[in-house]
């Protein structure tokens, strides 16, 4: 997701930067004319932005296609309204009751940071949710609040285990986000896959092959080929490691909080191809607590090992997004022309 495998960068005459408000604008006409309700509509059109503000094109305005496409299958309820349950304990539940993700955790995240404020840590249960988005606009949402935090969520069954070549786990994702001073958190958001499930099309598009080790065919051969990987199965990242974190997140975000499993997402979907339906858990620190009561000096040592690392060279973690992040909020987001007519054509 934050760490998808690159595609080679475009011509410059091939992308067209769009000002973000334009592009929010456009985003939620597209929804808008697929049939979602105002509310969907401007969340699902802020967690798309984000991501094309950021240059993540597996995650961006590319994902209007899916949404299309997912609304013409009819696996999604367009005007259904999530439905709240706080109470007085540490687990805020969300029912999306089948809609599209974001506008539950945009309903659910004052619950939980109020939880996390009264109990030292808070849990958000999002259940029967269509998930199409990235992670870390959710965790960036929390660590606005000094609250560090961590998101898993399965997805279809594309992904083999380690030593198989039958797909069992989703691309599975995991973000963690940690509070910082200073403009921008910590922040990793990566799938458990060794790609992204959006860049196997966005390398069919720009005939790109994947890089070796990406996936199998149908056979269970190795293959580079976009196509032949989406028919087949996709690999896990870092060979069993990968496979295993794959498996927690099946059970952290499916069997654990009542959800399905990428298995049974795949099954409901019966070869519709609609984004997948399941769950999604995001848990939430407060460092203070943690701490015991005085966090400064604690975020001090935090701050010492950053700098450890970037002293020597090396990067963290979202410094490439936030990067074209400023870009964008000063020239516009870069959006490659064909997709960009496409959603113009989308919105009418």
């Amino acid at each position: 997701m934050n760490d998808t495998t690159p595609l080679p960068a475009p011509a410059s005459s091939a992308m067209v930067h769009v000002p973000l408000d334009d592009l929010m604008a456009l985003a939620r006409a597209v929804l808008l004319r697929l049939g979602l309700g105002e509310a969907h509509a401007g969340a699902m059109a802020r967690v798309i932005v984000a991501g094309q503000r950021d240059a993540c094109q597996s995650h961006g305005v590319y994902r209007l296609t899916s949404c299309a496409h997912t609304v013409r299958t009819g696996k999604v309820e367009l005007q259904a309204l999530p439905v709240l349950q706080a109470g007085a304990g540490p687990v805020v539940r969300v029912d999306a009751q089948g809609a599209f993700s974001p506008l539950a955790f945009e309903q659910g995240l004052p619950a939980l940071v109020e939880a996390t404020r009264r109990h030292g840590m808070g849990a958000l249960v999002i259940n029967r949710c269509v998930h199409f988005s990235a992670l870390w606009p959710e965790i960036e949402a929390l660590t606005a609040h000094g609250l560090a935090a961590l998101a898993l969520t399965p997805s279809h069954a594309w992904v083999a285990p380690a030593g198989g070549h039958q797909p069992v786990f989703g691309t599975n994702p995991i973000a963690f986000g940690w509070p910082r001073p200073g403009p921008h958190p910590y922040v990793f958001d990566f799938a458990t896959s060794a790609i992204a499930r959006g860049d196997l099309e966005l390398h069919r598009r720009a005939g790109q092959p994947l890089p070796e080790g990406c996936g199998v065919d149908g056979q269970g051969r190795p293959s580079t080929d976009p196509v032949a990987v989406a028919r087949g199965a996709m690999r896990t990242f870092g060979g069993h490691k990968g496979s295993a974190l794959a498996t927690m997140v099946e059970l952290m975000a499916g069997t654990l909080i009542g959800d399905w499993t990428s298995r049974e997402s795949i099954a409901h979907d019966a070869g519709a191809g609609a984004t997948p339906l399941h769950g999604e858990l995001v848990l939430a620190f407060d460092p203070a607590q943690f701490a015991g009561g005085d966090a400064a000096p604690h975020q001090a040592r935090a701050e010492a090992m950053f700098d450890a690392i970037t002293g020597q060279g090396a990067r963290l973690p979202s410094q490439r997004r936030f990067a074209a992040r400023a870009l964008s909020l000063a020239e516009g987001a870069a959006v490659p022309r064909a997709l960009y007519e496409e959603i113009l054509a989308m919105a009418g």
